[in-house]
């Protein structure tokens, strides 16, 4: 019988969980979980989610590696485990199955590297040796590994990936999509809903000031705002540094995200106990339906991509709602999409806004989130007066409020410029 350098097994498993085979960082775990149940010592990991789903993955080890590659939609993963030396690669395979609670498997073992078959080499390591411990750095194992695990926010055409931590602080299943918070290693932990980015520790300012300031200032009066959806309660949290403003409702539909964002996002979470905000867990397309009209002075949509909950928020019946609910010279204020990512939804969006409000009374402000697919990114705005938040003239009371406040993107001439509209999307727009 021969002796081989490694062991290789090659397996199907089949039948497993969904929900299982497209968690990245539940796979990066488990996968790293086989490999030191074998006995083997972890050198690196990498993991990339492929969204809307399907894991790909390696966990190198000082024996080898153990590989993977999943299809959520058919309940299947594809699985390598090699290893050298007398490792037992059935402990890693006995683990995995159960971890993907495999109903079904095939599996293949080969021996690789027949020993029978080989000339070994023989080579001096002596000076390199003696080197290494002249200079006191002979490599001690430190007992951590390097994780390389990837979190992606695509369409079918172009993503966004960010390398995260692979810790996952919050993950739960809402009854209308799934919840969680990661940890980036660029910006810090984050929130993604259904594997879309919605906010980041350390570019959330860019979205939460320009969603409420170029409004407060444009109008000059606010003293009742409404705010549909903004579950991580940063677009409250800067409505409030506003001392005119006496009351904040808030209405978000999905409980758990605030939840979430209380416990893990405390700096964007930081207004959700303020006296004059009024929280309400509900169906914010419901709630506009029944508000009362002239009511309020700004109505801000601070809503997710037009899937799932936030589906019904691009609506032309929401949005006439909407219009009813605010006052003669009331702002809306929307979550517009972005012109070179969704494109579709960004045009309509605006076209409802122009039958709704008026041709002129639709404009578009563009600004920049650097974790947003494409980076460019819109809020729409319906002016039921004649308000007008392209023309400005209280610059120096803007300018006071940015410095009392410490805020970091908005400003008088980014108000000004976040109006001015490229040739492109004009075009989109007619």
């Amino acid at each position: 019988m021969s002796v081989a350098l490694g062991n290789h097994i090659l397996v199907e498993f089949m039948n497993c969980e969904p929900k299982l085979m497209n968690d990245v960082a539940g796979i990066e775990r488990d996968m790293v979980a086989a490999a030191r149940a074998a006995g083997a010592t972890v050198i690196n990991s990498t993991f990339h989610h492929f969204s809307p789903y399907g894991v790909s993955g390696v966990v190198v080890i000082e024996e080898s590696h153990l590989a993977i590659h999943t299809w959520p939609e058919y309940g299947y993963a594809a699985v390598d485990l090699f290893t050298c030396g007398d490792m037992d690669s059935w402990v890693s395979f006995d683990l995995l199955k159960d971890a993907f609670k495999a109903k079904s498997y095939s599996a293949l073992e080969m021996k690789r590297g027949s020993v029978n078959l080989l000339t070994r080499n023989d080579f001096d390591m002596t000076s390199m040796r003696q080197k290494a411990q002249e200079e006191g750095t002979v490599w001690k194992n430190p007992d951590f590994y390097t994780r390389n695990v990837w979190f992606t926010d695509k369409d079918e055409n172009q993503a966004l990936s960010l390398r995260f931590t692979g810790e996952v602080f919050y993950d739960v299943q809402s009854p209308f999509q799934r919840v969680r918070i990661l940890e980036s290693y660029k910006y810090g932990k984050m929130l993604a809903l259904d594997d879309m980015v919605m906010t980041t520790i350390d570019d959330e300012f860019h979205y939460h000031e320009m969603i409420s300031h170029p409004s407060m200032f444009a109008h000059g009066n606010v003293k009742n705002v409404l705010v549909i959806g903004g579950g991580d309660g940063g677009t409250v949290r800067e409505i409030l540094r506003h001392d005119s403003i006496e009351k904040v409702t808030m209405v978000e539909i999905d409980g758990e995200v605030i939840k979430s964002c209380k416990e893990f996002l405390p700096e964007i979470a930081a207004a959700f106990d303020h006296p004059k905000l009024e929280l309400i867990v509900d169906d914010g397309i419901a709630y506009v339906k029944n508000a009362k009209q002239d009511f309020y002075d700004l109505i801000i949509v601070d809503g997710s991509d037009p899937v799932g909950p936030a589906e019904g928020l691009f609506s032309t019946e929401f949005y006439t709602n909407c219009y009813n609910a605010l006052k003669k010279d009331g702002i809306l204020v929307a979550q517009g999409e972005s012109p070179k990512f969704n494109e579709k939804a960004f045009s309509e969006l605006n076209y409802t806004l122009q039958g709704i409000f008026g041709k002129q009374n639709a404009p578009i402000s563009l600004f920049f989130v650097p974790t947003y697919p494409t980076g460019m990114w819109s809020f729409q705005y319906g002016i039921k007066g004649d308000k007008n938040p392209k023309k400005i003239t209280n610059h120096s009371e803007i300018d006071s409020f940015v410095e009392s406040k410490g805020l970091r993107y908005y400003n008088s001439d980014v108000h000004i410029g976040s109006f001015a509209t490229p040739n492109f999307v004009k075009e989109m727009i007619k």
